[in-house]
Formats: C-alpha cells, structure tokens, sequence
C-alpha cells in the first residue's frame, strides 16, 4: 500500500493561496460542459493518461488530498529543457528532512479532451514517493486541487471514469445522490464523519477525503483524547512518504459512520501517531483521512465551486475488505515491475514462523512464476481467505528456498 503524505507542506512553502487561471482551459464547446476521462484503477489507485507539453504521454494519479499538481519525475522536464524558476528546500515524512523540489512554468497538459495550458507545477529533484516499488506502478506525477477545483468531479469507480462538469452546467440529482458535510480548505474536502471504537465510545472526525490514498481509513491516534489503538492491531509499514517510510499499525473500528446512512461495520483500518509539530495549520484539525478503499463503494461528487460533495453508493457497505495475511510487505522491481522482493515481515506472522526475511525475492507463488503477476495479483494471493496455503520458492544469496504457510487472520 502506498501513502501520498504529506503533499501539503510541500505547496504551501511557495506557492501560497494562487489564484486560478481561467484564461489557461480549453473544453471542446461540442461536449456541452462535460469531458468524460477513462482511468484505470490499479492497486487501488486512479490513474489518468495526460500528454505533457504536447509530446510524452504519461500517468498521473488523481489525488483529491494534494493541492498541486506535481511532477514526480524530473527527466521529463530535463529532457525539454524547461527552465527551472527556483530550486526549494521541503520537507520530509518527518517534517524534518531536508528534500527538493523546483517550480516550472508554461506547461501544458492535455487529459482526453481537456486542455491545460501555460500551468505551473512542482518538479521534485528526485523521485521521493517511488510508487514503482512501493505500488508496483508506473507514474509520473499527480493532478491536485489547483485543477480540479475549476469544475464539477465526479469519480464513477465502477465504470474507471472521472467526469469534468462545467460548474454553471450543473445540478445535483439528489434523487440518487446524498449531500454530506464538508469543509473545503486550500481546495481540499474535509468530511465530517463518526467513529465508533472498541468500548464502544463514538469520536466525531474529521477527515481529509483522499484519492491519493489507496488505503480505506487512516486515523491519527494523537489528535483526539478519544481516539486510542484497538487491542488487536499488527504492526504496518503504511506506505512511502517524502523521504522515508511511514509506519503505523492496522487494525479495526467496530462501526464507522461517513454519512448516515453509509456506516461500515468492523472496518480495517490504519493508526498513526503523526508528529505534531509547531505549525500543525496544514493538518486543518483533521483526524485522519479516507482512502479509495472505501471511497470506492460511491459514486463521488465533489462541487468545488459551490464547495458540496455528493454520494450515491454503488458497492456493498457490509463486504468485508481484504487485507494482508501472509504478513509479507513487498516492493516491485525490474523493467516490468514483475518481480518482488520483501522489504519488511511482520513478527510472528505466517511468513516470519515460515522463515521469509528481508531481501529474500521472490520466484514463485503456488507453482506461478512470480513475473507471471504485477503486484496488485500478489496482493489478492495473499490476502485470500485464512487457511489457505501459500508455497513460496524465493531466491536468498543466489540459493533457491521453498517455504509454505498458511494465511491467518491477524485482526
């Protein structure tokens, strides 16, 4: 699973509270207002193609938690000689480390139909997310709020599309959708939600509404009195952040509750204890944030202009989701990000009894060779129904190794 944190403190280091260009879009006046984009939806993650500066065609993620769009990979930009404004001192997953990024402009972006034109973006000096290895994907940048709050949203899950509405074109259907309560800051939705822990105290949260997240509900255990970790929790790295990994644990609340009546029972969840540190203004009081695991079960709707979020639910709230009980975190490697090598084993879990350590590859799951999967498949395998036995044949210090195991149930 792979963790976009901590975009924020990034854009509001320079680029402040900019203002829209309007000049800058071109929407085909034949679509009547409204630009239907495909994505793909992988390992849970939307992924757009955008043709930058009318030439390499690339895969951006959709993140409605970043306020910029930014440019992960800096030998784009190298190899058309943009002009780089400024270089920028940002800071890390630890709100310590010391990274860097650089400010272009005039760039343009087309996304289907749409056209960005003379933007302004983030390139990072290097890239710090590594959704290569961490994702098992290959992306080149993210669309934040800068461009998305131009228009009307909506995210359709079950069909992979994301449709760009002229705001003045639209009007909710609140025949099939229901408006929640929400709090724009920076062009970025917070919602308002309730959650029910084990002793059955009920916290309200506020959460930052995050398709760059693949995760389903991350919640700050050090933002609230109320809110602590549930009994039975395993450790779990929760992703890549800027300049480190980000660890928490995983977990389940009994009851969570988006907007009534949209409540999950017995949700997987991920805990973090986030740093607090002197200025916290970019948090906006948040609690957390919710992912597309859960965002997923909706059809979304998100108003910028008139700053509304509307749901209609299309998946089963009561389906449990899966999650990892192999106890392995794996990360992607190779020119087809088809094979694998583990990067951290929970103690006392299936693969740690089993003897699988850290850097040990992979060469084949249940007779499959492992080049056979990217890393959503691996994932599915291993996080099938306990009691289901996994072989491994894995490569350590150039010996092949056989192992097997049981998945368990860990929460």
């Amino acid at each position: 699973m792979m963790r976009l944190g901590y975009l924020t403190v990034i854009m509001l280091l320079f680029f402040g509270q900019a203002k829209s260009q309007r000049s800058d879009l071109f929407m085909p006046a034949d679509r009547q207002g409204r630009v239907e984009v495909p994505f793909t939806y992988e390992n849970n993650f939307i992924v757009i193609d955008v043709i930058f500066n009318q030439i390499f065609p690339l895969r951006f993620i959709l993140d409605t938690g970043a306020e910029h769009t930014i440019l992960t990979n800096r030998a784009i930009t190298d190899m058309l000689a943009i002009d780089y404004q400024r270089r920028f001192t940002i800071l890390g997953a630890d709100l310590k480390t010391e990274l860097y990024a650089y400010l272009v402009r005039g760039i343009d972006l087309k996304v289907n139909d749409l056209r960005f034109l003379n933007r302004s973006l983030l390139v990072l000096e290097e890239d710090y997310f590594r959704f290569d290895q961490f994702a098992g994907i290959n992306i080149h940048g993210i669309i934040g709020a800068d461009i998305l709050r131009r228009f009307v949203v909506e995210i359709n899950y079950r069909k992979e599309t994301v449709t760009f509405i002229d705001p003045s074109r639209f009007k909710p259907d609140l025949r099939h959708y229901q408006e929640v309560e929400v709090d724009f800051q920076r062009g970025k939705p917070y919602l308002f939600t309730s959650t029910t822990l084990a002793n059955q105290q009920q916290v309200d949260t506020k959460l930052l509404m995050d398709t760059g997240a693949s995760l389903s509900l991350l919640l700050y255990t050090n933002t609230d009195s109320l809110l602590h970790l549930p009994e039975r929790i395993i450790p779990s790295p929760l992703g890549l952040g800027l300049g480190g990994t980000l660890d928490g644990y995983l977990g389940r609340v009994p009851s969570f509750q988006l907007n009534e009546p949209f409540e999950f029972k017995d949700l997987v969840t991920n805990f973090q204890q986030i740093l607090l540190v002197a200025d916290t203004s970019y948090l906006n009081d948040r609690n957390g944030i919710i992912g597309n695991r859960l965002l997923d079960r909706f059809i979304v709707v998100i108003d910028y202009i008139r700053e509304n979020v509307y749901f209609q639910q299309i998946g089963d709230l009561d389906e449990q989701m899966d999650y990892d009980k192999s106890g392995l975190f794996l990360r992607a490697f190779g020119a087809s990000l088809n094979k694998f090598e583990v990067f951290y084993v929970i103690p006392d879990s299936p693969a740690d009894r089993a003897g699988i350590q850290e850097g040990d590859r992979l060469v084949r799951i249940n007779w499959w060779p492992t080049n056979f999967f990217d890393m959503e498949g691996i994932t599915r395998k291993l996080s099938k129904d306990a009691g289901k036995t996994i072989r491994l044949i894995i490569r350590r210090d150039g010996e092949k190794m056989r192992f097997v195991f049981d998945l368990e149930e860990l929460l």
